[in-house]
């Protein structure tokens, strides 16, 4: 297949992110609630598939060699964490708040100079190296989800606290305690895949460059798990949780961004 048609994939999962942020975001300023948010998230899971498969095929290795194919995986597993958790836990509410991080994430990956128009393709790959790519970004979407969780939580808890019962966001408020069960078990998956991935990034040859992005991962893994340690030992509000969540995802972005 001709190059440069996987670009056009990536566009288009753009644009239908896009479509369905606005339409998500109108449903709730009318108050109603649009299942049309779910099905343009299929569409652009589908368009993000075809993107990785193609890019994948050229690499003729998982295509998480620059910054925009990182970017692209990365939107793609929080799509797919979004189409298994938002209608499982009945909170279709969230896809209006996962739209405009993809568009964002994508809008990026297709920036000049993140997507080469000619992939390299990758000569003795490493199963480890490639398992602990795979699993650490697709960690990172899992933990993307529970960020954006935590603030449609933060959201709603502060429309609650200034009593605007006739807003359309309240009249689509999803059960608070579900939305929490799924933002807790989000950063469990995430934690899980990230502790998969270091395993797998310890059991690779390392060079020099690649030994800083082990730590960070490292780094950013003990913050997930003193999280997760005080949530299940101590116990931790709904707010403190979300703002958790939130802010390690955050810090995480930082830190790699710079290493």
């Amino acid at each position: 297949m001709e190059r440069g048609m996987e670009r056009w994939l990536l566009i288009a999962a753009t644009l239908l992110a896009a479509v369905g942020g606005v339409w998500g975001m109108l449903s709730v300023h009318r108050g109603t609630r649009s299942h049309w948010t779910v099905a343009w998230m299929g569409g652009v899971f589908l368009c993000q598939f075809g993107f990785l498969v193609m890019r994948g095929e050229q690499r003729g290795a998982c295509p998480l060699r620059e910054t925009g194919e990182i970017l692209a995986y990365l939107s793609w597993a929080l799509t797919l964490f979004y189409l298994l958790v938002g209608p499982t836990y009945r909170i279709s509410l969230l896809g209006v708040f996962t739209a405009p991080v993809v568009l964002v994430f994508q809008a990026a990956a297709l920036m000049p100079g993140m997507l080469s128009e000619n992939p390299a393709r990758v000569a003795g790959t490493d199963p480890w190296g490639e398992t602990h790519a795979a699993t650490s970004v697709l960690a990172y979407g899992a933990l993307a989800l529970a960020a954006v969780a935590g603030v449609m939580f933060l959201v709603l808890d502060r429309q609650l606290k200034e009593q605007h019962l006739k807003s359309g966001l309240f009249r689509n408020l999803p059960p608070v305690r579900e939305l929490l069960v799924s933002l807790e078990r989000l950063l469990w998956l995430g934690g899980v895949l990230l502790t998969l991935g270091i395993f797998a990034g310890f059991m690779m040859p390392r060079s020099a460059s690649a030994a800083g992005h082990f730590v960070a991962a490292t780094g950013v893994w003990l913050g997930y798990a003193v999280l997760l340690g005080v949530k299940r030992w101590r116990g931790l509000t709904g707010r403190r949780l979300s703002l958790g969540a939130v802010a390690l995802f955050v810090i995480s972005l930082g830190v790699f961004a710079f290493i």
